[in-house]
């Protein structure tokens, strides 16, 4: 080194940066390797921008690659790039001067057709202060790929800094870190090898620790799809999602606009929340030019897309001066926004192309699916054809789309009708569905607790009102092919009894039923619950119970409306009892209403049902 060493003051700015930098900028003291390894990475990639379009580079033989040596005796660190190097007023404007990196100035110098060859991240000056949050001193040898002289730089992060010429260097810049006390662990193999897989793994360049290259798995999604086998892209979902096994999904895309994104997503094959593993962490890595930016980020993709692996990588993102946060939240809704929707085009596509292989991902993942409609209002319409349920035209145990509903509805019907139970056969063993097979409606089975409130939150499916079967005012007379014929008009009770039955009924059961109803939908059953808040179904009461019942709350109960089928033989025989031994007709009436609550999924109270229910037997057989 020479004796002509002058000194320097820092820019007033940029004693401030430094200040903010050691002391409270970066929440993660390992951040400065990532950040020193990102501005190697800057120069080595304007390096090779030069080495192409000029013919009297310095070191022209000298590979292009990153080196770090660490010295547990002398407590240092040095991190050695081959890259474009800086002269001596580069130094000092680069280091002395805040955010003065060069390579903003650098792109705006490059013609559209030469940007399009390059990349680059990052502002040298701003990242590189990150070395004083771990080196009590650090100091800066470089020299520049024109051939001039090299120089050194040191300072110890307080106001001042250094500059003098350095003989016998090689193109590109050293760094070299003196650890604090307390920073010793940077100066370890384990502790700097982890930190390099963890936020520069897909750096382009060769990082070499201690002669050992560290990051050897390729940045896939910078790639071509047509280059890339199917073995690569699996060997790829299992580093990244940390898996042993093939991914259900994947997609690789890149787009451009409004966003320069390029992105690999894989969807798993096992649901681990499903597994009793408690709820998975977000499973996509956020990167910027191939440098970890956000791990499991929460922000690129909404909560119920989080069983999804893989990365997404944008170099239109604003990063703050830590890169630990991103400035524009708009920017970033905008990206979360361009790749939910990209891929849920590809869920659909794929749903389209092979039916049988989307829905055992539907088996598995479809309540991620539900969540997203009922917490995710952005994305219903996106959302809504992929949802699957069973209906009465579908096989059993296999689900049917909106879309597949909608296209077989007869012509004159205007709205889906859907009813929850805990089976198939529960739900068409109930009254419920009458009415809908007498008239070939096809109805939706919900068979999950969850489903009543994805359709309720959807509202409507192409153009067509989405209604649940035991909404009390539902009316089927405009739908269905054929009217109520005289024959079983006559099977009915007559005016004068039914008005009767309906008031004694009222009556009777005041502390039961809101109100009691003439069916228009029953055929066979006797009778059913239907709730008169067109809002509430019974499956979301019973959830809402379930729901009170986990916080040590007594379920709230709610009057419902009793519906009765007028032409059935119990009904009518009822009409008579009351006449004859309105006592046994009340404990009758009773039962009839408890059975009703009971297809509807209803709570009763099973010893006074037990005890009526023996009653009645007794009665039957003359006991």
């Amino acid at each position: 080194m020479s004796d002509k060493a002058t000194k320097h003051e820092f820019q007033a700015e940029t004693k401030k940066l430094l200040d903010i930098v050691i002391n409270s900028l970066y929440t993660e003291r390992d951040i400065f390797i990532r950040e020193l390894i990102s501005n190697s990475s800057d120069a080595l990639e304007k390096m090779r921008h030069e080495s192409l379009t000029k013919d009297d580079v310095f070191d022209e033989h000298v590979p292009l690659e990153i080196t770090i040596d660490l010295d547990e005796e002398k407590h240092t660190l040095t991190i050695t790039d081959t890259g474009i190097g800086m002269t001596r007023a580069e130094l000092e404007t680069n280091l002395g001067t805040i955010a003065h990196s060069g390579s903003g100035n650098f792109l705006s110098e490059l013609a559209e057709a030469a940007r399009k060859d390059v990349n680059l991240i990052g502002q040298f000056g701003v990242g590189f202060y990150a070395a004083f949050m771990a080196g009590k001193k650090v100091t800066v040898q470089s020299r520049s790929w024109d051939g001039s002289e090299g120089n050194e730089w040191v300072s110890e992060g307080a106001g001042s800094f250094t500059l003098s010429e350095s003989t016998g260097l090689h193109r590109g810049t050293k760094i070299i870190i003196e650890l604090k006390d307390d920073a010793h662990d940077y100066d370890k193999k384990w502790k700097v090898e982890g930190i390099i897989k963890q936020y520069s793994t897909f750096v382009p360049f060769p990082i070499k620790l201690e002669g050992d290259t560290v990051n050897t798995v390729q940045a896939i999604w910078t790639r071509s799809k047509n280059e890339i086998t199917d073995e690569e892209y699996n060997d790829f979902y299992k580093f990244v999602g940390n898996a042993s096994d093939e991914p259900h999904y994947r997609l690789h895309f890149s787009v451009d606009a409004p966003l320069a994104i390029n992105a690999v997503l894989f969807a798993p094959k096992e649901n681990f929340e499903s597994m009793g593993f408690g709820r998975v962490d977000p499973g996509v890595n956020l990167y910027c030019q191939r440098i970890l930016i956000d791990q499991h980020s929460e922000n690129i993709l909404p909560e119920w897309l989080r069983f999804l692996k893989g990365v997404v990588d944008s170099e239109d993102l604003p990063l703050n001066i830590s890169r630990q946060a991103l400035q524009d939240n708009a920017l970033v809704m905008k990206l979360r926004k361009v790749i939910t929707k990209r891929f849920l085009k590809f869920l659909a596509e794929e749903a389209k192309r092979d039916s049988d292989y989307y829905l055992d991902f539907w088996n598995t993942f479809g309540i991620y699916i539900k969540e997203g409609v009922t917490s995710d209002y952005e994305f219903q319409k996106e959302l809504a054809p992929l949802v699957r349920f069973e209906s009465s035209r579908s096989e059993d145990g296999k689900p049917t789309s909106l879309t597949d509903y909608v296209e077989r509805m007869a012509e004159g019907q205007e709205e889906i009708y859907y009813i929850n139970g805990p089976n198939r056969a529960a739900i068409e063993a109930g009254p419920y569905v009458e009415m809908f097979n007498k008239k070939d409606i096809e109805i939706i089975y919900t068979m999950e607790p969850i489903d009543d409130f994805v359709l309720n939150h959807l509202g409507e499916f192409d153009g067509k009102k989405l209604v649940s079967a035991d909404r009390a005012d539902l009316d089927l007379s405009k739908s269905g092919a054929e009217k109520e014929t005289d024959e079983e008009k006559e099977e009915k009770l007559s005016d004068d009894a039914c008005n009767d039955l309906v008031s004694w009924l009222k009556k009777t059961l005041d502390d039961k039923v809101a109100d009691v109803l003439e069916s228009k939908r029953l055929v066979d059953s006797p009778a059913m619950i239907v709730n008169p808040d067109g809002y509430m179904t019974s499956s979301m009461e019973r959830i809402m119970a379930a729901s009170r019942m986990e916080k040590g709350l007594a379920p709230e109960a709610s009057k419902k409306n009793l519906e009765i089928n007028l032409s059935s033989p119990l009904i009518k025989q009822l009409a008579d009892l009351v006449k004859s031994d309105e006592a046994f007709a009340s404990d009758v009436a009773a039962q009839i209403y408890d059975n009703a609550m009971i297809q509807a999924g209803l709570v009763v109270d099973p010893m006074v049902m037990v005890k009526r229910n023996y009653k009645i037997l007794n009665k039957a057989v003359g006991a």
